[in-house]
């Protein structure tokens, strides 16, 4: 069984920083796309950034120049690292992961972690 755990978030002032987590465990074989997405309340899932295998970054506009997007293969952790946070980066954060067991590939999210922008 695969399951995705995410930490991190919390409640920041206008301009202030969080960096999030999200680690992969169990019977993992390989792990290939991993990204964070977003849910604000009344609005849609959203995408965040995506990371590859091989490191390849995408960002959602809204979140360019400000979010990071990284991870550690050894540790099958995804980060997100938020700057300049503004108030409507408010939302639960959900990691997700494109993940192979021995028997089979799925895309597995976590439970998310709700970040707080607000003065």
């Amino acid at each position: 069984q695969v399951q995705l755990v995410e930490s991190g978030g919390g409640l920041v002032q206008p301009g202030g920083s969080l960096r999030l987590s999200c680690a992969a465990s169990g019977s993992i074989f390989s792990i290939y796309a991993m990204g964070w997405y977003r849910q604000a309340p009344g609005k849609q899932r959203e995408l965040v950034a995506i990371i590859t295998n091989g490191g390849t970054t995408t960002y959602a506009d809204s979140v360019k120049g400000r979010f990071t997007i990284s991870r550690d293969n050894a540790k099958n952790t995804v980060y997100l690292q938020m700057n300049s946070l503004k108030p409507e980066d408010t939302a639960v954060y959900y990691c997700n992961a494109d993940i192979a067991t021995m028997e089979y590939e799925y895309v597995y999210w976590g439970q998310g972690t709700q970040v707080t922008v607000s003065s």
